[in-house]
C-alpha cells in the first residue's frame, strides 16, 4: 500500500483516515492535512444564552478527558471563543494554510478575531461574505488530529448555521436554552431545522438553570424550575446538563481563563458527545 497523502479525494481506499476527511455528498473537504474524527455544533434559538460558554466548557471537558479538541468559532460577528479562552494571537498561516491559535492546555481554535487588525474592529460582511468565512475556517485551517471539533454557531436558523449543516459533517448538535426565554418554541426551531438538515440532536444544555444558596446550599430556581424538562420531554431529548448562574464561571470567561472552571457540569454532555466514537 503507497504512503497515505491524507487527501481522501484522490483516494478509494476505505480506510480509518477518512473518518472526518472523506467528502460526504455536499459536503466541503477539510484541509489535506486535517483529520477530524466527530464534529458537534452548539446552537441557540437566540442569543446571550451561554453559547459560547457551552462550547468553551465542552472543549475543556474533551481535552481534559485526553482528547484532542478543538473550536471553530463559526460567531463571524459576534465572535468571543479568542476571549474566553485568553488567546488575542494574530492568525498565522504558511504556504500549506492557516494555523490554528492553540490555548493554554493546547486546545485548539480559529475565530474570525485571530485575522483582525484590532479584534474590536466589527465585521461589517454581508451573509454571503460571513458563510464563506466559516467554509474557510473548514477547509484552509491545518487542524492536524482532532477527536473533537465544537462549533460555536451563531444564534438562529440563518445563514451560517444553514451553511454549517449544508457543507461540514456535522455529526450533531447540542441546543443551548435559558429557563427565561420561551423554550418550547426556540427549542421546536432548532430542531425542525437539524430534522430537515438530518442532523442528529443530542440534547439540550440549560443555561442559568438556578442559583446556589451561598448560606444553605439549596439550588434557588429564580426563573422556575422544569420548563427544560417538560420540553425535553415532548421531542424525546435527553437534558445533557443544567449550569448555575455562577459568578465564578462568568469571571473565568470574562479573565480568558475557562480552563480552570471546576465542577461536573459537562459530564453527561461529553459522556453522550463520546458515544459518537464507538
Amino acid at each position: 500500500m503507497s504512503e497515505c497523502t491524507h487527501d481522501c479525494s484522490t483516494c478509494s481506499a476505505n480506510c480509518g483516515s477518512r473518518e472526518g476527511g472523506a467528502k460526504a455528498p455536499g459536503k466541503e473537504l477539510p484541509h489535506a492535512m486535517s483529520r477530524i474524527k466527530k464534529v458537534i455544533g452548539v446552537v441557540s434559538g437566540k442569543g446571550g444564552v451561554g453559547k459560547s460558554l457551552v462550547t468553551s466548557m465542552m472543549a475543556v471537558s474533551a481535552q481534559r478527558l485526553g482528547y484532542n479538541a478543538a473550536v471553530l468559532d463559526a460567531d463571524i460577528t459576534g465572535p468571543s471563543i479568542g476571549q474566553t479562552f485568553g488567546v488575542h494571537q494574530k492568525a498565522m498561516g504558511n504556504e500549506l494554510g492557516i494555523l490554528p491559535a492553540i490555548s493554554k492546555t493546547g486546545i485548539k481554535l480559529m475565530s474570525v478575531n485571530f485575522l483582525l487588525a484590532d479584534e474590536t474592529d466589527p465585521v461589517v460582511w454581508r451573509g454571503s461574505m460571513i458563510s464563506n468565512a466559516v467554509k474557510q475556517f473548514w477547509t484552509d485551517v491545518i487542524w492536524d488530529d482532532v477527536d473533537f471539533m465544537f462549533i460555536d454557531m451563531p444564534p438562529g436558523t440563518g445563514d451560517v448555521p444553514l451553511t454549517v449543516f449544508q457543507s461540514l459533517p456535522v455529526d450533531g448538535i447540542i441546543i443551548v436554552a435559558s429557563p427565561q426565554e420561551l423554550v418550547g418554541m426556540i427549542v421546536e426551531k432548532a430542531v425542525k431545522m437539524a430534522n430537515l438538515m438530518n442532523i442528529p440532536v443530542l440534547g439540550l444544555v440549560e443555561n442559568m438553570s438556578y442559583v446556589m444558596c451561598p448560606d444553605c446550599g439549596k439550588k434557588l430556581y429564580i426563573f422556575g424550575e422544569g420548563k427544560v424538562d417538560a420540553t425535553a420531554e415532548k421531542y424525546n431529548l435527553p437534558v445533557l446538563a443544567k449550569l448555575p448562574i455562577d459568578p465564578q464561571l462568568a469571571k473565568n470567561c470574562d479573565m480568558g481563563v475557562i480552563e480552570l472552571f471546576e465542577g461536573d457540569y459537562m459530564d453527561k454532555a461529553m459522556a453522550t458527545v463520546e458515544e459518537l466514537l464507538k
